[in-house]
């Protein structure tokens, strides 16, 4: 089956805080009209440079009030971070606002900064992660000790969880929630000094085996797979190639200790895992994705390039008119079609 295609922000535009919500905003309403069937938003907490949304469900509430159709996604909440109990009646309170669109995208996330200003132990993660899990699930699917208001009819069924690991998608699959997988893996323990990394697909395709192995009988399995697309008019390739050579190059710097200049834009993009270019320039590099095009859902963002807002709607439009169909993706009326038959 073909994925079907999302927009997922980090909401990361060079702008003040209520203009990065507008751009965010505009975008969801923009990626609806174009046939998307999610829009997807980070949480990031007290860095503004590394996201810049903190709340959500506050954000996703907005965009619920501009849209009709679109599905409404947590790409992901920082669970560790919440209070299981507030963060399942924000949710159900979404939902209902929503019209049963929300989808519940869950992870550690964070830093230690981050965690011990909530008051939590850092070195306790994923504990304290395990454990408000199974009080959100309680919670959501009413097997809870007290009951939730409002009902959060069937959102537990539309829980998903991002994993870096082959042991942790056995996890998520036996639970039989939906595998969130990122834009990039962290490099092999192993990797020689210098060698560059495999490609994101051949490190994610043994994540999506142990899932779906895991996955309970008659569960219909929900993969995303979260990739960096920036599609451009041949006339703007320049210097949007230009900008990511900037962007890219200072990101991979500090995780991978890429000697500044010692790369080709080209290696460059290829490195960051970063589809950048004219439609027929993306389609052929998404088309050696394997683990995209095997996913339920292919999620598109414009992270770590972050160009200017217009460049940006105007690649969430290409993505949707020009390179999603040439792939076989499923954009706009064959998502209604498929609704309509369900």
């Amino acid at each position: 089956m073909a994925p079907s295609i999302g927009f997922f922000t980090r909401v990361l535009d060079d702008a003040s805080a209520p203009e990065r919500y507008r751009i965010a905003l505009d975008q969801v309403a923009l990626a609806e009209q174009l046939g998307y069937r999610t829009a997807w938003v980070a949480q990031h907490h007290l860095d503004g440079a590394e996201g810049g949304l903190p709340s959500p469900f506050v954000l996703l509430a907005a965009a619920a009030a501009r849209t009709s159709r679109i599905r409404l996604g947590t790409a992901i909440l920082t669970l560790a971070h919440e209070q299981a109990a507030r963060a399942a009646e924000d949710a159900a309170v979404l939902d209902a606002i929503a019209d049963g669109r929300v989808e519940l995208g869950l992870g550690t996330g964070g830093s230690p900064r981050t965690l011990s200003a909530f008051g939590e132990d850092a070195a306790h993660r994923r504990a304290i992660y395990d454990a408000k899990l199974v009080r959100l699930r309680s919670l959501l699917d009413g097997s809870a000790d007290v009951e939730l208001y409002p009902r959060a009819h069937g959102l537990a069924d539309r829980i998903w969880q991002a994993t870096f690991s082959a042991e942790g998608a056995r996890t998520i699959g036996a639970h039989g929630d939906g595998l969130m997988l990122s834009r990039v893996q962290p490099p092999p323990i192993d990797l020689p000094a210098g060698a560059s990394p495999p490609r994101v697909w051949d490190v994610q395709r043994p994540l999506v085996d142990a899932y779906l192995e895991a996955l309970p009988a008659g569960v219909a399995p929900r993969v995303l797979a979260s990739r960096s697309v920036v599609v451009v008019d041949p006339a703007e390739r320049r210097s949007v190639r230009a900008l990511a050579e900037q962007g890219i190059g200072r990101q991979l710097e500090q995780l991978q200790g890429v000697t500044p200049g010692s790369l080709s834009i080209d290696e460059l993009l290829e490195r960051s895992e970063t589809h950048l270019g004219t439609p027929a320039e993306v389609i052929d590099s998404l088309a050696a994705d394997v683990v995209a095009a095997g996913a339920t859902e292919v999620s598109v963002q414009v992270h770590s390039v972050d160009p200017h807002p217009a460049i940006a709607a105007r690649s969430i439009e290409l993505f949707a008119r020009e390179v999603a169909p040439a792939l076989g993706w499923k954009v706009g009326h064959r998502l209604q079609e498929e609704r309509h038959v369900a």
